[in-house]
């Protein structure tokens, strides 16, 4: 090649390789234009992904400069440049920013702002810092300003602040002045987006540079930045903003548009700080001395190192304790302020850390408020506001409520002062009413304080409140203040409003005014009370006179008219025209509610409903009416019109205030039957309007006193109203009633029997169904619903009987001492029943039992804390830090009793806490990080089952990846099985990507394998969780009944059951499935193919479920009530949709239970099983899931059974299921099942068997007939002698449908058909029923050819009995024709080939062909056809459908199908075209490339491609390899073409297939060939050099292998050819093929290769397994090994290709 003419004929990506200079420039200028030209998803730029890193470090600098160009066109247009980010920008950073050449600096910016752009940022950035710590300065530089380009034009949304924060004061201490320079503009550039956040972290640059920063900083302008370029995942935004701008004319008006810069809190910018090491020796010493000056000192070393802004975790519990005796024992003021500030700094420094302290230091500081030197208090105000912020209200408020009680004036004060600014941080859902109402009582009382500064301060804390939680929650508690005081309160609160609305129109972007959210309200409609006069003038208004005249006359007709009118008048009177308090009024008109005709009264009641409804009704309107509803509600006529009436009320009012009103007004009568009817009418609108807002202690107060009626009817209401006030509440609904009478409590217990399993209805009314869906209503209503039940629990403060004597027993040396102290703790707790959170010192006591050497004292321990959690209920949330987490470390004792005491104990604080303070702060994570297998293993576990039921999650559960991920890589199998299956949980919280950068810190090796499971549990990941249940009742607040004795009855309690039906039905196994194929494949469980269902196969099948499903589902599917059989069946129905994933992977064990109902004689549970397996098959399908071999032959042939069924509506019912199971399983294996269904003694299944075979072969086509379509047909043909009408008549109608799709063919199919003796008389005569026939399909086809343009359905036909007789009866002998005779020259003439005609498909197949799905099957089914003409026009269509992406996804589910079609037509090809010689070969030739043609398209949708199975790859790839052998392709003139193509084919099909998938097709491929005594050599050989290039792709697709299936196909090879066969065999090549795979594999995996054998039955057997040992313990290092394989590879692989391509060259093209 020593002139220009050799290196331009080579090819472009040649050329971009080439040694010359002016080749490569050449090269990159074509390649340029061709990226410019490709479609972005064209294969051709995966012939480019090796080579595009060449471009950028050409060593030519003119050649370069092109180049750069060509790889911004590459990045900006191929789909698969985001897999060369990382090589191309090292070589970008390294070698063209030291270029002197701008426009290729430019160029190289330009690279990587576009990897930005196409989603690499995190690649980006990460290479741009490397490129800091270059030695040329001229690198350094290029990146920082590519840095800050890409935050100026992307924003810090995209560009992560952090990392680039982290190297700038190193960048300001560079020698080189550009450096400095550009640094200089970074951190003006970042500033621009987070402010003053950045800082601090710049305190400690040069003073200099700080005061030139300062001065740049203010320039910047104050309007908050946005991003100029956007992500490709965010074009939708960039035409929104492009559109607001437009339309605006001016940046400032699309704030809304686009997102101002995010909040960046300078905490998350510092690196934490540990000072604990750092402490003067003697501290602890000097803090305690008696000299003032040496406590002074120790506090000053302990200050400095607090002024850290983040202080790293640890132990501070002893600091802390020594400060909190500084501040409330030391007498001198100076050390009690330093040891303030002290406190403040480690507050600050820690944050949510600090929490767990905070609780022991509050009271102290609250009580040191007594001081009355300015300086302290300031200090005591800043500590205590610091402490606030790592806790919230709820944990401090027992606390302060303690203090509000105290004497002196100033603590007093100051509490108050405290809980002002707390809650100005809080938030209407950190502030209920469950913590609101005593807080409120508390100020009530200081309001009233002789000291004005107390009573100010109280004031002031109560409109603080108001303006958080709003009026309407306060104003109830101010009801007894008077009104100079309520004055002063509203005072406060308009101006902490004002101040608000200030503060907001001066800050938009204020970080308060961005997080918090407030819950939608309805505005309540306000209405002054009208007089009689005003509101008759109002009526006459909008009333006709006539109507107002005739409302009080005394012909009850004239009122019946009136009122008619009246009504009609309102329904179509305009919304904001309607005076509802004059309309209801005008009804009171004499005889007013005293109304004697019961029409009249009804249409009045129907009136006041419409009113309510349509107008803006307010409480004074419904305060007019309410009386006479209450009283008309118990009348027979007129009853039901007054509860609609109530109830229309109630949705514009609310329930909350109406009922309450009407239950007032009902037993303020005598009346019974009102007062029954009205807690009927309550109940029943409980269900529609939910429980929310009900006022709980009335409700109860009202049902006791129903509840000692003598009336019968009121108690039965009022038991009835309990059952539903149990759903909401639960079990602690009872307690209230223990007092009653034994009797009548075993009527309460029997209904709530009843509502026992029940979930609350979703609310239907009321401002819930307005609003529903939004989590924040919800969340409150829970809140509300439980907060009030709690308030209602009578609680009792025992911190006075946890004595001093009591905690030093439970501390003593003795254990005897010990366990006295425990049994007299708990003896405490027993009494008490429900206590306050107050414990004293108890806590910590209690904590150090938790690691007491005696293991019963440990277990008694626990008991006593699930004894406290039931009676402490939510207010254990404070305890959890100090008490709950000490119990995860007993998680991990050797002892499987303590551990199960220890879990028991968490499931039972978590029930009464929920997960969240669990997951906040270290203390998990920490626990994680030991090495203790029983503990990971229960923690793991424990998370499984509650992270899934969690709405949203702490950011702190991002501190558990680490661990997890080390859990992953644990030695015990266990742990390592708990760590995979609360992998994907994990990930539904936190999200793939932040899971997938956290593996950044991780060896390379380990991060390969958890990068892995990482993308198997993305496949597995559930659905979010959408929280619970909205109307889920409350946890039970006693696990075991008070009144267990007096009542005589098991307790009622199940809340851990009603938890359980709350979560998913399904559990998701990983490997389940292949395991439970696995056993039944190796005979450890029975196979599921039985007559009658035997009690081991349901006992199997039982254990098999255990796992897999709800505990209570178990119970109910193995029940031996088949009525818990339905309930088990409803459950699934409702959870189908919602847990798909979880059903497919328990689906073969769900199939084989549906089997066994079938065996059951109930009906009921038969058709419900139907329409369960109608709406299952029907979403599989629609998720374009394929039953598995082993789930169809567990099912299919029992479905089969029931298509004899003798009911009609059941046969209906399997049938419409067999249609479905054609879309999730391939007809042609459906065939095999129908046809031994025929052979059946039951002729319904029979008939119904070969009727569905019909429909296959009409839909399908003949290729569905399985094994043979001859042999097929005989059987269906011996049918037509069966003694059953029906059964002759299907088969009759079965062999026309054949005819249809075949014409003549069918007599030779069918040949001659031998019948049975048992066949009926008039069809043993073979001859009259196939002439019968034929009469039949003669008169067929000349019906057709009569009528072209009309086609004539054929239908169905009955054997004509009649015409059998006369034609077996008839003594004429039957005329045959005379033969034609012809000349033998004749046959010597080109015979001309009739053009073929398609039959018309008979109409009762029309409802087959519905939907694009059934379209394709049937064209699919014609890719097949023995007919060229057809095939290639089916091809043609599959091929317009592939090409256009808008409908290319209308292949998915069909890739198997479609490519087994083509290799049919591939070997039709070859075996039968070829050999005919009247064919013409340009066909043939033709129909090879249409075929090849499609396969190569649909190859290059990565999603059709990766859908392909093993097993049609294998039948593909032995196709292809069969054309290229072929010797009379290579004969022809198009046959290099076409042997081209097939090279391409098979290079694409090895690159986009699935990587797994095609190595074991090759091995099974290789093993094949070398079994077959026939095969030809060359086969073999092409096979193994197929098999040599996925070698060379494994380091790029080993993450994609499953290293298992690959590893059981290389076992069944070594078992089918010990390592002796194979020395025998004439070549050695499969033998180092076979042993260059392992060789690779072993490299690129490592020694765990080894943990991937779980698929080999018998390892110790196995010579794969010692082979692979051997490897991976000859590896001296990893580099030697790598190297040594690498060259052992190429000189077998360079070999092979040379004994290979010897006298055979044509195949070489293959690689």
């Amino acid at each position: 090649m020593g002139d220009d003419s050799d290196w331009m004929k080579l090819p472009v990506d040649q050329k971009c390789e080439h040694k010359v200079w002016k080749a490569r420039l050449n090269g990159y200028e074509e390649a340029l234009k061709l990226f410019q030209r490709f479609d972005d998803t064209s294969p051709e730029w995966a012939k480019y992904q090796g080579i595009i890193k060449k471009f950028v470090t050409d060593s030519n600098s003119v050649a370069q400069l092109k180049g750069l160009e060509a790889v911004l066109a590459y990045v900006e247009n191929a789909h698969v440049a985001s897999r060369t980010v990382g090589e191309v920008l090292s070589g970008v950073v390294c070698k063209v920013f030291n270029q002197p050449k701008a426009r290729a600096k430019e160029l190289a910016s330009d690279i990587c702002l576009m990897y930005i752009e196409i989603e690499k940022a995190d690649i980006v950035q990460e290479e741009l810092i490397k490129g800091l710590e270059n030695k040329n300065p001229k690198v350094v530089v290029a990146c920082v300003e590519t840095i800050r380009r890409a935050l100026c034009e992307f924003g810090s949304k995209t560009v992560t602040l952090k990392p680039i924060i982290k190297v700038l004061p190193k960048l300001f201490e560079s020698r080189e002045k550009a450096v400095r320079h550009e640094a200089k503009l970074l951190a003006v550039e970042v500033y621009r987006w987070i402010r003053d956040s950045l800082r601090p972290p710049l305190q400690n640059i040069n003073s200099v540079q700080l005061k030139e920063l300062e001065e740049e900083w203010v320039k910047v302008p104050s309007s908050a930045p946005r991003q100029s370029r956007f992500l490709r995942s965010q074009q939708d935004l960039r035409t929104k903003f492009a559109e607001q701008q437009a339309v605006a004319g001016s940046d400032g008006d699309c704030e809304d548009v686009a997102d101002s810069a995010p909040q960046v809190d300078p905490y998350e910018l510092q690196d934490p700080v540990e000072i604990l090491s750092k402490l003067p020796k003697d501290f602890y010493v000097k803090i305690e001395a008696k000299k003032w000056q040496e406590r002074k000192e120790a506090l000053e070393a302990l200050a400095m190192l607090a002024k850290n802004p983040k202080l790293d975790n640890g132990d501070y519990g002893d600091v802390v304790r020594a400060l909190k005796r500084v501040i409330g024992k030391d007498t001198n003021v100076i050390l009690v302020s330093l040891a303030a500030k002290c406190l403040a700094g480690l507050a600050f420094g820690l944050r949510k850390n600090f929490g767990t302290y905070a609780g022991n230091v509050v009271p102290t500081i609250l009580d040191k408020f007594k001081e009355k030197k300015p300086a302290v208090v300031q200090s005591l105000q800043e500590a205590i506001d610091a402490v606030f912020l790592t806790t919230t209200l709820q944990n401090l408020s027992e606390d302060m409520l303690a203090v509000m009680d105290n004497k002196n004036p100033s603590i007093k004060q100051q509490a108050s002062l405290f809980l002002t600014r707390s809650i100005c941080l809080s938030t209407p859902s950190t502030l209920p009413k469950s913590l609101l109402k005593p807080l409120c009582a508390a100020l009530l009382k200081q309001v009233n304080d002789p000291a004005p500064e107390v009573r100010d301060a109280a004031i002031m804390a109560l409109g603080t409140a108001m303006k958080v939680a709003g009026e309407k929650a306060v104003n109830p508690f101010l009801a007894d203040l008077d009104k100079l005081k309520v004055d002063k309160v509203r005072c406060v609160y308009m101006r902490t409003v004002e101040d608000v609305g200030v503060a907001k129109k001066g800050k938009p972007g204020a970080e308060g005014g961005a997080k918090s959210k407030k819950p939608a309200e309805t505005k309540e409609i306000v209405e002054t009370e009208l007089s009689v006069e005003v509101c008759d003038e109002l009526a006459a208004a909008v009333l006709p006179a006539s109507c107002v005249k005739m409302l009080d006359s005394s012909n009850w007709k004239e009122r019946l008219a009136s009122m008619e009118e009246f009504y009609q008048v309102v329904e179509q009177m305009d919304i904001g025209a309607m005076p509802c308090q004059a309309l209801v009024r005008m009804l009171a008109k004499k005889p007013g509610w005293k109304e004697t005709n019961f029409q009249v009264l009804q249409l009045k009641l129907q009136v006041v409903a419409v009113v309510a409804q349509r107008g803006r009704f307010s409480k004074t309107s419904a305060s007019v009416v309410l009386d006479a509803l209450v009283e008309k509600v118990g009348d027979v006529k007129c009853g039901g019109k007054a509860k609609d009436a109530l109830t229309a009320i109630g949705e514009a009012c609310s329930l909350s205030w109406i009922a309450e009103q009407v239950v007032s007004l009902a037993f303020a009568q005598k009346n019974p039957k009102n007062q029954a009817e009205t807690l009927n009418w309550l109940a029943n609108a409980m269900k529609e309007f939910g429980f929310t807002g009900i006022n709980v202690k009335a409700f109860i107060n009202h049902v006791k006193t129903a509840l000692g009626a003598s009336n019968p009817a009121i108690r039965a209401a009022a038991i009835s109203l309990l059952g539903v006030m149990y759903l909401y509440m639960g079990a602690s609904l009872r307690m209230f009633f223990e007092d009653e009478k034994a009797a009548l409590l075993a009527q309460i217990d029997a209904e709530f029997e009843k509502m026992q399993g029940q979930t609350p209805p979703a609310p239907t009314r009321g401002a819930i169904k307005r609003t529903g869906g939004q989590e924040e209503g919800e969340e409150a209503k829970e809140e509300g619903v439980a907060g009030d039940i709690m308030d209602l629990l009578p609680r009792t403060d025992i911190s006075d009987k946890i004595t001093e004597d009591m905690v030093s027993k439970v501390g003593d040396k003795n254990w005897t001492i010990r366990k006295e102290g425990l049994n007299e703790v708990a003896a405490v707790l027993s009494e008490a029943k429900f206590i306050k959170p107050s414990l004293g010192d108890l806590p910590i006591t209690l904590k150090g039992r938790l690691s007491d050497s005696n293991k019963i004292l440990v277990q008694q321990t626990l008991s006593i804390m699930q004894q406290m959690a039931t009676a402490m209920g939510p207010a254990l949330k404070q305890h959890v830090k100090t008490l709950g987490i000490p119990v995860i470390t007993v998680l991990g004792d050797i002892k499987n009793t303590v551990r199960a005491a220890a879990m028991a104990t968490l499931n039972s604080w978590v029930e009464q806490t929920g997960m969240k303070e669990w997951l906040e702060g270290e203390e998990l994570s920490e626990e994680l990080k030991r090495e203790n297998p029983f503990l990971r293993q229960e923690v793991l576990g424990w998370l499984a089952v509650h992270l899934p039921t969690m709405r949203s999650v702490p950011s702190d559960l991002m501190l558990c990846v680490p661990p997890l991920f080390g859990c992953l890589e644990d030695r015990n199998v266990d742990v390592r099985k708990r760590a995979q299956d609360v992998l994907p949980v994990f990930m539904m919280h936190l999200g793939f990507d932040k899971m997938n950068k956290a593996t950044g810190k991780l060896k390379p090796a380990s991060k390969d394998q958890v990068v892995a499971m990482l993308d198997k549990a993305r496949d597995v990941m559930p659905a979010k969780s959408a929280g619970p249940a909205k109307a889920a009742p409350t946890k039970p607040v006693s696990s075991v009944h008070p009144a267990k004795a007096a009542a005589g009855k098991k307790p009622l309690g199940k809340g851990k059951e009603e938890e359980d039906k709350s979560g998913p039905i399904f559990t998701m196994v990983p490997n389940g499935k292949d395991l439970r194929v696995k056993d039944e494949k190796s005979l450890k469980t029975l196979k599921w193919n039985f007559g009658s269902p035997r009690d081991e196969y349901v006992e199997q099948l039982k254990v098999q479920m255990a796992p897999c499903v709800a505990k209570w589902l178990q119970e109910e599917l193995f029940h031996h009530d088949f009525q818990h059989h339905i309930k088990a069946i409803n459950s699934m129905i409702e959870c189908l949709e919602e847990e798909h994933e979880a059903t497919v992977a328990c689906l073969d064990l769900v199939l084989k239970w549906y089997t066994l109902r079938f065996f059951d004689t109930n009906t009921s549970v038969l058709m419900k099983a139907l329409e369960y397996l109608k709406l299952l098959f029907l979403s599989l399908s629609k998720h374009n899931y394929h039953l598995s071999e082993q789930e169809a032959n567990s099912f299919i042939p029992y479905l089969v059974l029931k298509v004899g069924e003798s009911k009609d509506v059941v046969r209906k019912d399997v049938r419409a299921i067999m249609g479905m199971l054609c879309k999730v399983y391939p007809a042609s294996r459906m065939f095999p099942f129908l046809m031994e269904g025929t052979k059946s003694k039951n002729s319904k299944q029979r008939a119904e068997c070969l009727e569905e075979l019909g429909c296959l072969i009409g839909f399908y086509g003949m290729s569905v007939c399985q094994p043979t379509a001859a042999k097929s047909l005989k059987e269906i043909a011996v049918h037509i002698g069966d003694r059953d009408t029906s059964v002759r008549n299907t088969a009759l109608n079965t062999v026309v449908t054949v005819y249809n799709v075949c014409g003549e063919q069918v007599y030779k199919l069918i040949g001659h058909v031998g019948f049975t003796p048992q066949s009926h008389s008039l069809t043993r005569n073979v001859g009259v029923v196939y002439l019968w026939i034929q009469i039949r399909l003669n008169a067929l086809v000349q019906s057709q050819q009569a009528e072209p343009s009309h086609v004539c359905p054929v239908g169905e036909f009955h054997l004509d009995l009649d015409l059998l007789e006369q034609l077996e009866s008839d003594q004429t002998s039957v005329v045959l024709p005379d033969l034609v005779k012809h000349k033998l020259g004749d046959l010597l003439d080109p015979v001309i080939i009739p053009e073929p005609k398609l039959r018309p498909v008979p109409t009762h197949f029309d409802e087959l062909h519905a939907g694009p799905s059934s379209t394709i099957n049937l064209v699919i089914s014609q890719v097949a056809s023995g007919d060229i003409n057809t095939s290639m026009k089916a091809l043609a269509q599959i091929d317009e459908v592939l090409r256009q992406e808008s409908i290319a996804e209308v292949m998915v589910g069909h890739t198997d199908q479609f490519l087994i079609a083509t290799s049919l037509q591939l070997r039709l090809a070859h075996s039968t075209h070829m050999a005919d010689t009247r064919l013409p070969r340009e066909d043939i030739f033709k129909l090879y490339s249409c075929a090849i043609g499609n396969m190569l398209t649909l190859f290059g949708v990565a999603r059709l491609a990766r859908e392909a199975s093993m097993g049609v790859l294998k039948d593909l790839v032995q196709g292809l390899v069969t054309v290229l052998l072929d010797p009379r392709i290579e004969e022809s003139q198009e046959g290099q073409q076409l042997i081209r193509s097939v090279n391409m084919l098979l290079r694409r099909l090895f690159e986009a297939s699935d990587q797994t998938n095609i190595l074991s097709a090759l091995l099974v491929l290789l093993q094949d060939s070398l079994l077959s005594s026939a095969g030809s050599p060359k086969f073999s050989e092409l096979i193994m050099k197929c098999l040599w290039r996925m070698i060379k792709f494994l380091p790029d697709t080993i993450s994609s292998l499953t290293l298992d299936k690959i590893l059981l196909d290389v076992h069944n090879f070594m078992k089918l050819f010990p390592k002796g066969r194979l020395r025998k065999l004439k070549t050695d090549m499969p033998h180092r093929t076979l042993q260059t795979l392992l060789h690779t594999l072993c490299r690129l995996a490592g020694p765990t290769i080894l943990d991937h054998l779980s698929l080999i039955e018998d390892k110790s057997e196995s010579e794969l397994e010692a082979h692979l040992k051997r490897v991976v313990k000859s590896a001296k290092t990893d580099t030697e090994t790598a190297h040594m394989v690498h060259s052992y590879t190429y000189s077998l692989f360079t070999g092979s290709l040379s004994l290979m391509t010897d006298g055979f060259t044509f195949p070489s093209r293959i690689l």
